[in-house]
């Protein structure tokens, strides 16, 4: 019965989610194309919680779903409002711009028949490749990563120069925000029961993310779920009217979000000096450098979603006195 059960919860998270997916593809409302988004990504993390990968789970769930739902509805407040009548009928389309049924029908087979191509591909690599997989050569070395995570082992440790790239693309993606110019205007003061909430939910989230943090060496977590949920505290507060969004002004905002990056490349030049490999972490200082650089990257991250989130260069990004000195106009006692 229990096999039976399961093989029923399968197939309904299959029919949901690509269920949700079709939907969301064919909405014609902005607003409910990102509503029904976010509930694709929540059924996406049950999906890959049912596939035994927590940690994809908790990313999923707090990146892929929260926190890119909340930008995607931000991004939707700046757009302007529809003014067609629901009365009046609907404009015709310029007929260059419509797609025949033969084109559509002939999109879906291509997609369908690339997709029974790259099923059995993968098939095919499994059946026969090397019956020695990635999972076991990890877990031989465990003892050596300083972790018993494997998960964080491949990421911290064994695969380390990904997880910097990522970081980088990360600063670059800051980099591409602080361009876009100044940031949107903020949220007007909350009313009681969102300032009720965040004022107990924030601290709540900031002690989830330590413990994200701190349990990812042993058990489903790490630096990116734990990021992903103090950016998450960030939006609550820029919600309830904080226009800072909680985060540091001037230089202490700068230095947290190169953290990431800055820390992740003095530990692997630090072990070059030592004449060790870039990144390749002795054993036995392997768990407190892995911990430095998550704790580093934590905070990199957290800063840069709540950035991506206030859009634009915020004001918090200069001090005081840069702000100033860039319009001396302003009045000298504002912060």
């Amino acid at each position: 019965m229990d096999g039976i059960a399961l093989i029923l919860l399968d197939a309904l998270l299959i029919l949901v989610l690509l269920g949700l997916a079709w939907a969301t593809l064919e909405s014609r409302d902005p607003r409910r194309g990102v509503v029904l988004f976010i509930a694709f990504g929540l059924v996406l993390a049950l999906v890959w919680a049912r596939l035994a990968a927590p940690d994809v789970a908790l990313a999923e769930a707090a990146i892929g779903a929260g926190l890119s739902g909340a930008l995607l509805l931000a991004a939707l407040r700046d757009e302007p409002e529809a003014g067609h009548d629901p009365s009046e009928p609907e404009p015709a389309t310029p007929a260059k711009r419509r797609l025949p049924g033969l084109t559509n029908w002939a999109v879906g087979v291509l997609c369908l028949g690339l997709g029974l191509v790259v099923t059995w591909a993968f098939v095919d690599t499994l059946s026969g490749a090397d019956p020695e997989r990635l999972a076991g050569q990890v877990m031989a070395r465990l003892g050596e990563s300083g972790v018993s995570n494997p998960v964080t082992a491949v990421l911290l440790n064994f695969r380390g120069y990904d997880t910097l790239l990522e970081l980088a693309v990360l600063l670059a993606a800051l980099l591409g925000i602080l361009a876009l110019g100044p940031e949107r205007g903020g949220y007007a003061p909350a009313g009681p029961v969102l300032a009720g909430l965040g004022r107990w939910l924030v601290p709540v989230l900031i002690l989830t993310g330590g413990y994200l943090l701190w349990v990812g060496a042993h058990a489903p977590g790490g630096a990116f779920q734990a990021g992903a949920v103090l950016a998450a505290a960030g939006v609550i507060l820029r919600l309830a009217g904080y226009r800072t969004a909680g985060l540091p002004q001037g230089l202490a905002l700068r230095a947290l979000s190169l953290a990431g990056v800055a820390v992740f490349l003095a530990v692997g030049l630090a072990l070059l000096v030592a004449g060790r490999p870039f990144l390749g972490f002795p054993p036995a200082w392997a768990g407190t450098l892995i911990l430095v650089i998550e704790s580093a990257a934590t905070l990199a991250i957290g800063a840069t979603l709540a950035l991506a989130f206030i859009g634009g260069r915020p004001a918090a990004w200069d001090s005081p006195e840069q702000r100033r000195a860039l319009n001396p106009t302003q009045v000298h006692n504002q912060p």
